[in-house]
């Protein structure tokens, strides 16, 4: 029980020194911020987490750079199929392409010509009553993806492989519009309760949750990260993914 507590005000004590407004500018959630419009937050929150592997650094330049090929202004350059005119071949950050970022967008732009947002498709599919809410919207936005791309599918832009991956990507840019501390993440959605997010699980997180007990299961998928979220629930049920600063943070100097 000791060492329990003590873990606990290890993360607590991680989560306050990291989770501050100087994080901001060194993390690809700075580019969501950028925007005030809904559909604008919710693009650049999806592509940013999209291209967050690698280099932290890297990945910033390149989510940059993506803004301006989207003349900082997502949506209307997803309304307007812009997207349409990038050469399939240009590069976007490391092996992903305009291609990718084509198909993406298509299947942006059919999911916006029905509904008033991603929030929105969130609530016409109840996701607050969802016990996995982000595996549920993905699988909703794939059947938009393929349906806009000639039955096609992507791994490069959403996981197909529902029931084994841990959906890092995608849970990384659900944080960023869900939580509501009003510090680093949005908060602008309210499809889906913060108490129901799920950790944004990579090699690092795995590794630091592991080292500190909290987590058993060997391999990086979903079961892990139900396994590791229903661990941190018990430190805070009301916001258990706040600790994704701690365990991103341990062992990387931020």
């Amino acid at each position: 029980m000791e060492k329990i507590d003590d873990i606990k005000r290890l993360l607590e004590e991680e989560t306050e020194r990291i989770n501050r407004p100087a994080f901001i500018a060194s993390d690809p959630v700075q580019f969501p911020r950028q925007f005030s419009d809904l559909r604008d937050i919710e693009i650049a929150a999806f592509l940013s987490a999209m291209i967050a592997w690698g280099n932290r650094k890297m990945i910033c330049r390149d989510a940059d750079r993506l803004m301006d090929i989207m003349n900082r202004e997502p949506a209307v350059f997803t309304k307007e199929r812009a997207f349409e005119e990038l050469d399939d071949d240009r590069n976007i950050h490391r092996t992903f392409f305009a291609r990718d970022l084509k198909y993406f967008l298509r299947g942006i732009n059919l999911i916006y010509s029905k509904f008033s947002s991603l929030d929105d498709l969130g609530k016409s599919l109840r996701l607050y009553e969802e016990a996995a809410p982000a595996w549920r919207l993905t699988e909703e936005m794939l059947k938009y993806m393929r349906e806009a791309n000639h039955g096609q599918s992507n791994s490069r832009c959403l996981p197909t492989n529902l029931d084994a991956t841990a959906l890092k990507r995608i849970n990384m840019a659900i944080r960023w519009l869900v939580r509501k501390d009003g510090i680093v993440d949005l908060g602008v959605w309210d499809s889906i309760p913060q108490e129901k997010l799920f950790i944004p699980l990579d090699i690092h997180v795995g590794n630091v949750s592991r080292n500190l007990g909290l987590l058993q299961r060997k391999s990086n998928d979903r079961k892990a990260v139900e396994e590791l979220t229903t661990v941190l629930r018990g430190f805070d049920p009301a916001d258990p993914v706040k600790y994704d600063f701690a365990l991103f943070g341990i062992g990387i100097g931020c």
